[in-house]
């Protein structure tokens, strides 16, 4: 224990400290403990930050590491209407957008060409797609581009996929896997409470379809991330259960890659905008999200060693002094995001290497680019060897890659909806 830690500890109060220091002799805490560490100001709140930073050094080392990546929303147009969302529009919006299948993989390679090894794919739900689509896509970009990792559909889509189709989630999953997808991401979280869930989202996925999605896709090699919104109607002690969930099946199956908390961005979002229900939250304050990722590296540090700060969410400011609370991970660069820019986020729609790897080494760090799975890429660990990255030399990105609000005013793809037609079909894994 370091003279810091032990001076940090020996201010806290005596149900802190205790908790605590259970924690780094490796015991877990009850929930009510940790709920109350959510509560931690002023000594206690220090205390439990160097706590959560002496687990980070203990677990993951002090290189703090990104990705080289491009979101690709390849629609905004949405079955859905989830009350937290602002960057849906239903199927009658003149705001709604479809890529085709072709720009698609064009915006794949494009990624490619500038260094990226990973595209992240994720949208709207929209009667065109079903299971064999969505399948047909991840096949064509993974033959346009099979040096990039397909980080692809949450499990809303995976599960809104099956439903049209008619096949099982194990299916739709082996199909993908075969068609070149390499990872999920494990959106659609929110809150793993169903009330909340049927508050906030009626119609959204219930917690046990999400569950049924990863660990499914666990079982078959598929890893995926875990993530919380958080700071819009939860309670603290949800936040505890769902980081406690999320422990319970990392121990069963092993695949989540990280976690990532998601502070709510509440500008545009319909839940805060029209005071949809009583009691919402204007998003988390910045104590909230210190002590929410420092509590989420004490509960899941040791079974999750990846803890992501979202730059996006948080700013890059924030990002940064979270690298002291917990965190080893900034992310990726993005390249598009349009999700939270839609919902009012503030801080950009990408992020240079460069950039990145300025805010780590301000914070005393070693910068690293890994890929997906966290294998390390790249270890920046002597400035006088810097070379910048091909993203670094894109002048100017927006007319390289476009935006959101471009994106949405272009008239060759706005959406259009017609009656459904048959998406090429794929042989479900009963009939391979």
């Amino acid at each position: 224990m370091t003279d810091l830690l032990h001076a940090a500890l020996a201010a806290a109060s005596p149900s802190v400290r205790d908790t605590l220091e259970q924690r780094l002799a490796g015991d877990l805490p009850g929930e009510d403990a940790l709920t109350n560490l959510l509560r931690a100001t002023g000594p206690d709140l220090r205390a439990l930050v160097a706590t959560a930073d002496a687990l980070r050094r203990q677990q993951a080392g002090d290189a703090v590491t990104w990705v080289v990546n491009r979101n690709i929303n390849f629609t905004n147009v949405c079955v859905k209407s989830c009350s937290f969302c602002a960057f849906s529009r239903d199927l009658r919006s003149e705001q709604g957008y479809l890529l085709p299948v072709d720009e698609v993989v064009r915006r794949a390679r494009e990624a490619a060409d500038v260094g990226a090894t990973e595209v992240c794919v994720q949208a709207g739900l929209v009667p065109q797609m079903d299971a064999g689509a969505y399948v047909a896509l991840c096949r064509a970009v993974h033959e346009a581009c099979p040096e990039l990792h397909i980080h692809a559909f949450s499990p809303e889509e995976v599960r809104y996929g099956c439903q049209r189709a008619g096949w099982s989630v194990r299916d739709h999953l082996l199909a993908l896997r075969d068609a070149g997808l390499g990872s999920l991401p494990g959106t659609s979280a929110e809150i793993l409470d169903e009330d909340l869930r049927q508050r906030m989202a009626p119609g959204r996925l219930t917690v046990a379809q999400w569950i049924e999605v990863v660990t499914t896709a666990h079982e078959l090699g598929i890893p995926t991330t875990a993530t919380m919104m958080f700071g819009h109607i939860e309670q603290l002690e949800h936040r505890v259960r769902h980081l406690l969930l999320l422990r319970s099946i990392q121990q069963q199956t092993g695949g989540f890659t990280e976690f990532v908390p998601l502070s709510f961005v509440h500008h545009e979002a319909p839940l805060f905008a029209r005071s949809m229900i009583p009691g919402v939250q204007a998003g988390p304050t910045g104590n909230d999200v210190v002590r929410t990722y420092a509590v989420a590296r004490v509960v899941l540090g040791d079974v999750i060693p990846n803890l992501q700060a979202s730059w996006v969410k948080e700013g890059p400011r924030v990002a940064q002094l979270l690298l002291d609370c917990g965190v080893n991970d900034l992310g990726g660069t993005l390249i598009n995001e349009s999700i939270s820019t839609t919902a009012g986020a503030e801080h950009g729609q990408r992020m240079t290497p460069a950039a990145l790897v300025r805010i780590i080494r301000d914070a005393g760090r070693v910068p690293v680019e890994r890929d997906t799975r966290y294998r390390h890429l790249r270890v920046l660990d002597d400035p006088a060897a810097d070379a910048p990255h091909p993203l670094d030399l894109v002048e100017d990105a927006e007319s390289r890659f476009g935006s959101y609000q471009q994106l949405a005013a272009r008239e060759d793809y706005r959406f259009r909806w017609e009656p459904r037609r048959e998406s090429p079909r794929v042989a479900s894994a009963g009939e391979r």
